[in-house]
C-alpha cells in the first residue's frame, strides 16, 4: 500500500518528468549533476538504477518508490475491485508415445467439437473446455521442454501438470524428466494412466513406480490424484476432468479481472492477410480491443481478439487463450505481455529494454559454477547448490547421488533437482538454466546441441569418470578450495632440419618454425616419434649468425637446448609456457 507521503516513480522516464515528480527544476538538477561529473540531458530516458542514483546524489528527503515497467502492473493488481475464481490452466507432460497429444485430441473432440456449435476452427495453442462445474484451459503444446523454456523467460504458465503415463510401459526416462521439471516450477501434479484399453497393462506396477518417485496415489494414503484413462475409447476422461476441477478448487486459483491485463505469449506466426498474430494466455486482468500491450521489446495496439473457436471477441479475461492482432514483430514464445497506458509509454519501455539488451549482450551469461561457488556462499547469495546428475548406469547414478547428498553442510545444502541415466541433453540444460543448477555427468557426455545450448545459456557442465574425483572437486568448491590448474600451453613448434656439432658449444639444431613463435629461454619439449624425450629450455637462438630474442612462424633459425645434445633431424621442438587456468565445469 502506498503511504500518503510516499511518491511513486515509474521508470523509464525522462529527467524532465523526474523533476516534475520531485518538484525540483530540471536545470537545477542538471547543474548539480554536472558539478558531480554526471552529464545528462533534460529529455534523456532514465532507468531504475539511474533514478535511484540521482535521488541519492541530490540527497532527496522525500520517500520515493522507484518502480520498473515490469513491477508496475503487479502493484496495480492490488488496486483491483477484488479477486475472483479463474479457470485452471493445465498442461500435459510425459514420455514420448505415452499419449499426450492423443489425450488432448480426445478431450477436444469430445467436449468442444461435438458439444459446441462450430467447434474449433483454428489452432491457437490452447483451448477451453466448459463443463457444468467449471471451465478448464488446456495448453495445446504439451512437453516439459517447452514448459520450462517459458519459465526461463519468467512465465509460469500452468497451474496443474497432468503427467501422462502409459499403463503398458510405466515410468520411462522422460516421465522422470517431466516430474522434475514440474517440481522445479512448483506446480500441482496429477497423473493420467493412459492406454488402459490395451491387453498387457499393469496399473499397480505403474503406481508402484510412481510412488518410488514421490507420487503416492490418494488411495494408498498419498496426495497424488491418479486417473485411469484411454484416449482411444475415451474411458475415464470425464473423471479426469472432474478431478482437474477438484484440484483447482483446492488450489484456490484467483485473479483480478479489473486490473491491467497481463499474460504470456504461447505461440506466434505471420499470417497472410493478417500480419503478425500471437496466441496469448491472459493470466490476470482483462485484455480488450484497443489496449496497448508490451511483450519483450515489441508493442501492439490490439486490433482484434479471436477466441479458440475462431470468433472475434471484444475482451478476454483471466485464464482465457486468445489470438492477438496488432504486433509489428514476433515476440518469443514465453514472453510476458501486459497492458500499458498508451503507445508513448510502450515505446519508452521498448526503447529501455533494447538498451538493456545491448548492455547484456556485452556481458557473457554465467550461471552458478564451481569456481564462483565459494564467493556466492561467502556473500550469502547461496544457501543451496542445485545439481542435475546424469550417469551411464543406474548403479553408478545411485552411488554418485548418495555421495553428493552427504556433502550438505550447515552453510550450504545439496539439492539434486533431476537424476537419470543417459547422456546430457537439451532438456537438462533448459532445466539447469531456469533453476541455476550445475550439470554433473558420470561416464556420459553432452550432445552437440546440449553443449551449444549450455554455451548460450551460461550453464556449466562437468563430466567425470571417477566418482571420488566428482565428490572431492564439488566438496572442495563448497569449501572454497577449488584451486586453479597449471597447464602447459603450446606457443610454438619448430622442426629440426639440420644438426651441427660445434666444439665448446655442443649440438645446434637448424630449424624451421612451423607454428607460432620461439624465444630464447622459453620452456621447450623435444618430441621424437610423438614421444617427449626432453623437457627443459632453449639455451640459444640465432638467425644466420646473429643472436636473436625471438623467431616467428615461417622463418629458419638455429637453436640449442639447455644441457641436451641428442638432437636428430626430424625432431620437433615445442615451445610452451605454464599458465594458471581457473577450473571450469566444462573441463
Amino acid at each position: 500500500m502506498e503511504s500518503k507521503t510516499e511518491k511513486r516513480i515509474k521508470v523509464p522516464l525522462t529527467l524532465k518528468d523526474l523533476s516534475d515528480v520531485i518538484e525540483i527544476k530540471a536545470n537545477e538538477i542538471i547543474k548539480k549533476l554536472i558539478n558531480g561529473g554526471i552529464f545528462l540531458t533534460v529529455n534523456q530516458l532514465l532507468d531504475k538504477e539511474e533514478v535511484e542514483k540521482i535521488l541519492h546524489f541530490l540527497h532527496y528527503p522525500g520517500q520515493i518508490k522507484v518502480i520498473t515497467d515490469e513491477e508496475a502492473p503487479l502493484l496495480e493488481d492490488r488496486k483491483g475491485e477484488g479477486l475472483v475464481v479463474r479457470p485452471p490452466v493445465v498442461t500435459l507432460m510425459g514420455h514420448i508415445d505415452h499419449g499426450k497429444t492423443s489425450l488432448l485430441d480426445a478431450i477436444r473432440n469430445t467436449y468442444v467439437v461435438e458439444r459446441e456449435k462450430g467447434g474449433i476452427t483454428q489452432h491457437i495453442g490452447a483451448y477451453q473446455v466448459s463443463l457444468d462445474k467449471g471451465t478448464i484451459t488446456f495448453l495445446d503444446t504439451p512437453g516439459h521442454q517447452a514448459f520450462t523454456a517459458m519459465r526461463a523467460r519468467g512465465a509460469n504458465v500452468a497451474d496443474i501438470v497432468v503427467l501422462v503415463v502409459a499403463a503398458n510401459e510405466g515410468v520411462k526416462p522422460q516421465t522422470i524428466e517431466a516430474i522434475d521439471h514440474a517440481r522445479a516450477a512448483n506446480v500441482a501434479i496429477m497423473v493420467a494412466i493412459n492406454k488402459i484399453d490395451l491387453p498387457d497393462v499393469n496399473i499397480e506396477r505403474v503406481k508402484t513406480e510412481l510412488q518410488k518417485l514421490g507420487l503416492t496415489p490418494e488411495e494408498w494414503g498419498g496426495e497424488t490424484i491418479m486417473v485411469e484413462v484411454s484416449a482411444k475409447t475415451k474411458q475415464g476422461i470425464d473423471e479426469l476432468l472432474e478431478m482437474i476441477l477438484l484440484e483447482a478448487e483446492m488450489l484456490e486459483l484467483k485473479a483480478d479481472p479489473a486490473s491491467s491485463a497481463r499474460g504470456v505469449v504461447i505461440e506466434g506466426k505471420v499470417s497472410a492477410g493478417r500480419g503478425v498474430v500471437i496466441s496469448g494466455l491472459v493470466q490476470t486482468g482483462t485484455l480488450r480491443v484497443g489496449d496497448v500491450i508490451v511483450a519483450d521489446c515489441y508493442y501492439a495496439k490490439v486490433r482484434a481478439l479471436i477466441d479458440d473457436k475462431g470468433e472475434r471477441i471484444k475482451e478476454a479475461g483471466p485464464s482465457m487463450p486468445v489470438e492477438i492482432l496488432g504486433f509489428s514483430d514476433l515476440p518469443q514464445v514465453g514472453e510476458v505481455f501486459y497492458a500499458v497506458e498508451n503507445e508513448k509509454r510502450a515505446k519508452e519501455i521498448c526503447w529501455l529494454r533494447e538498451e538493456r539488451k545491448k548492455k547484456q549482450e556485452l556481458t557473457p551469461k554465467r550461471k552458478i559454477s564451481l569456481e564462483t561457488l565459494s564467493k556466492e556462499i561467502k556473500e550469502k547469495h547461496l544457501r543451496e547448490l542445485k545439481l542435475i546428475v546424469k550417469a551411464d548406469v543406474q548403479g553408478s547414478l545411485e552411488a554418485l547421488v548418495h555421495a553428493l547428498n552427504k556433502l550438505s553442510t550447515s552453510k550450504v545444502g545439496i539439492q539434486i533437482i533431476h537424476q537419470a541415466t543417459g547422456g546430457i541433453n537439451e532438456s537438462d540444460i533448459i532445466l539447469a538454466s531456469v533453476s541455476n543448477a550445475i550439470v554433473i555427468g558420470f561416464h556420459v557426455r553432452a550432445s552437440a546441441k546440449a553443449e551449444e545450448l549450455a554455451s548460450q545459456e551460461g550453464v556449466d557442465i562437468k563430466v567425470y569418470d571417477i566418482i571420488y574425483e566428482a565428490i572431492n572437486e564439488i566438496k572442495a568448491s563448497l569449501e572454497g578450495l577449488l584451486e586453479p590448474v597449471i597447464k602447459d600451453v603450446s606457443i610454438g613448434k619448430a622442426e629440426v632440419r639440420q644438426v651441427f656439432k660445434i666444439p665448446k658449444v655442443g649440438t645446434v639444431a637448424g630449424c624451421f618454425v612451423l607454428k607460432g613463435r620461439v624465444r630464447r629461454n622459453d620452456l621447450a619439449h623435444l618430441i621424437r616419434n610423438d614421444v617427449v624425450i626432453y623437457d627443459g629450455r632453449i639455451r640459444s637462438l640465432k638467425r644466420f649468425k646473429e643472436d636473436v630474442r625471438e623467431v616467428e612462424e615461417g622463418f629458419e633459425c638455429g637453436m640449442s637446448l639447455e644441457n641436451y645434445n641428442d638432437i636428430k633431424i626430424g625432431d620437433v621442438i615445442e615451445v610452451y609456457e605454464k599458465r594458471e587456468i581457473a577450473q571450469k565445469l566444462e573441463e
